[in-house]
């Protein structure tokens, strides 16, 4: 399970702001450190992260291949 752990993304990637009306696309730079909230269960692959207090949908495939987990104690 994804949720609560801490990712520092290698390279830019992209993800989905459905805090609007509309859905915009999103680049977190590299460097930028991810926060795993949620895991909907009602879409597949899909992630909610914590980033630049906003949250934002991403696929899981993105943050396993582009991410680096930061320890909780680091």
């Amino acid at each position: 399970m994804l949720t609560g752990k801490r990712f520092r993304l290698e390279r830019a990637t992209l993800a989905i702001d459905a805090g609007g009306p509309s859905r915009r696309a999103v680049t977190i730079p590299s460097g930028s450190i991810i926060k795993v909230i949620s895991t909907p269960p009602d879409v597949k692959g899909i992630i909610e992260v914590s980033w630049d207090n906003r949250t934002l949908q991403m696929f899981a495939v993105d943050v396993d291949l582009r991410g680096t987990e930061i320890p909780a104690d680091g």
